[in-house]
């Protein structure tokens, strides 16, 4: 016996190949009693839709993809008493929004990651880790763009003449990466959340000496951050801190290397230690127990994305909670829209972020 096609679903159902298609790819679209007809005939004749099919008919393929950085953080899986869901990382949550949103739309989601890219001629890049297996961008950008029907590039510095080829071809959407006014962008309120949380280090806690730790400089999330921090001195009457005091990878590592650089540079020790994301700030923690240094009796520690690894650390770390899952839903909605319609003007989103309190900054512990 033959395998059944979606030629013999649609026959047996009594609607045509496009209604069937609609059915397996956006069961929204189509009517309830129509959809059960579709589906009941499909199980009748043991059909099961085939992506390459589904491709040759219609030109699509019925998958989203995902574009994200390498920041692998062997310190986080080492961490005691952590379950899976504990140690999922910013990148971890944005996937599991993105499949979350995908299912619903009756899409599968491909994800990929990738390590550094070529030299850029108007600034260096920096290379992978040494033992990350993980393509330059710009290649797995190629390869993935070919097997997706929309792209979304997460904290992706792509080159402008790479990305132009790509967005041409199928929809892009960037998330934490540079806005070109061209494609759809999802952002959080960096600047807003980083300003919260350091006006509440100085006017809650009264701290004066503040060290920031930033990431990479091409990081617009981080660059947003220090604006945000540099706001609240600003604000409160501090002297403007014209940079970060120190940047650093964002792992773990990251962080235990800042905090030893910081402290070892002789000057006035600060009071509080204003990390660009958690997983550094993780590190920092770390660090500064090795050192004997209690925290925040003697100095503060904050980060900023909210991991579930936050709760886990001692004592529990205080920072701007975004929304990560919400970033890959909203991605997911922004790559549909633009598949039904490729006029549609670019549009830009800000998420909302949450200051939550902690025992690392002298707060009393909160979840």
């Amino acid at each position: 016996m033959s395998t059944p096609t979606v030629y013999d679903v649609a026959q047996r159902a009594g609607v045509s190949i496009a209604t069937v298609s609609r059915v397996y790819r956006s069961p929204d679209s189509v009517r309830a009693g129509t959809r059960e007809r579709v589906l009941s005939a499909a199980r009748e004749l043991g059909y099961v839709p085939s992506g390459s099919a589904r491709g040759l008919a219609s030109r699509m393929t019925g998958v989203l993809g995902l574009c994200f950085p390498d920041f692998h953080d062997d310190e986080a899986e080492d961490a005691p008493d952590a379950d899976d869901a504990e140690l999922m990382l910013y990148a971890d949550e944005v996937i599991r929004g993105m499949e979350r949103a995908a299912r619903r739309h009756g899409y599968a989601l491909l994800i990929a990651a990738s390590g550094g890219d070529a030299a850029r001629p108007d600034r260096p890049r920096e290379p992978a880790p040494p033992d990350s297996t993980a393509p330059p961008v710009t290649q797995v950008v190629a390869e993935i763009a070919g097997r997706v029907d929309g792209l979304a590039l997460l904290a992706q510095d792509v080159p402008e003449e790479d990305l132009d080829v790509v967005s041409r071809r199928l929809p892009v959407v960037l998330l934490a990466a540079p806005r070109d006014g061209r494609n759809d962008h999802v952002e959080v309120a960096n600047f807003d959340g980083q300003l919260a949380l350091t006006r509440h280090l100085i006017v809650e806690h009264g701290l004066r000496r503040l060290a920031f730790v930033g990431g990479p400089s091409d990081s617009p999330d981080g660059e947003a951050r220090l604006r945000g921090y540099q706001a609240a001195h600003l604000a409160t009457g501090l002297p403007l801190p014209a940079h970060p005091d120190i940047r650093a990878d964002l792992t773990q590592a990251g962080g235990r290397a800042a905090v030893a650089e910081l402290l070892g540079r002789g000057a006035d020790r600060p009071e509080a230690l204003v990390f660009a994301n958690d997983q550094m700030a993780v590190g920092g923690l770390h660090a500064l127990a090795e050192l004997g240094l209690r925290v925040p009796e003697e100095m503060v520690v904050t980060g900023f994305d909210g991991i579930p690894l936050g709760r886990l650390v001692r004592p529990t770390l205080t920072t701007v909670r975004q929304p990560m899952g919400r970033l890959g839903e909203q991605a997911v909605e922004l790559l549909v829209a633009r598949l039904a319609d490729r006029d549609r003007p670019p549009e830009a989103r800000v998420l909302p972020t949450t200051l939550t309190r902690r025992a690392s900054c002298g707060c009393d512990p909160v979840s």
